[in-house]
C-alpha cells in the first residue's frame, strides 16, 4: 500500500525520481515497471505494472457507453521502467495533459500513485479544505 506525499521536481528531460521509500517495493513487486495514464481530475495515475493490469482489465470490460473513458485511460497509457537510479520518464504528452512542467507532488493512493502539478494540487486541496466534507464522512470519527 502506497501512502504519503512527496514534493518532487522533474529534470530537464521530464524524468521523475521515485522517492527512495517506494523504490524497493516497486522493484520487488513490479521489477521497476510502471504504467502512467491520465486521471479524470487532471493529474496522472502511476501504477506498478501488476496493478495496472488489474485496472486495465476492469476498464476493458466497460460497456460501449464508456468508450471515451476507455480511450482516456487505455489510449493514453504509457509503460515506463525505472532506470538504475530510480528515475522514470514522464512523456511530454502526459506532462502536458497534467500541466506538469517542473514541480510536482506524488501521492500514494493505496495500490497506485497520483502525480500532480504542485501548484494545481495545492490550489485544489485548499479549495477542498474550504468546502463541506462529503456526506460519507458525516458519521466518521477522526
Amino acid at each position: 500500500m502506497f501512502q504519503g506525499a512527496s514534493s518532487l521536481s522533474l529534470d530537464a528531460k521530464g524524468r521523475l525520481s521515485v522517492p527512495t521509500r517506494h523504490r524497493d517495493v516497486l522493484s520487488a513487486t513490479a521489477q521497476g515497471q510502471l504504467t502512467i495514464t491520465k486521471h479524470p481530475h487532471g493529474c496522472l495515475m502511476v501504477f506498478p505494472r501488476p496493478e495496472w493490469e488489474k485496472f486495465r482489465e476492469r476498464i476493458a470490460q466497460l460497456p460501449m457507453s464508456a468508450q471515451w473513458w476507455k480511450r482516456i485511460f487505455l489510449g493514453n497509457a504509457m509503460d515506463v521502467d525505472m532506470d538504475g537510479t530510480g528515475r522514470v520518464l514522464i512523456s511530454p504528452e502526459l506532462r502536458q495533459a497534467a500541466g506538469i512542467s517542473k514541480d510536482a507532488v506524488l501521492l500514494g493512493m493505496g495500490n497506485h500513485f497520483e502525480l500532480w502539478d504542485k501548484a494545481t494540487y495545492d490550489a485544489q486541496e485548499a479549495q477542498a479544505m474550504q468546502g463541506e466534507m462529503p456526506d460519507v464522512f458525516k458519521d466518521f470519527s477522526f
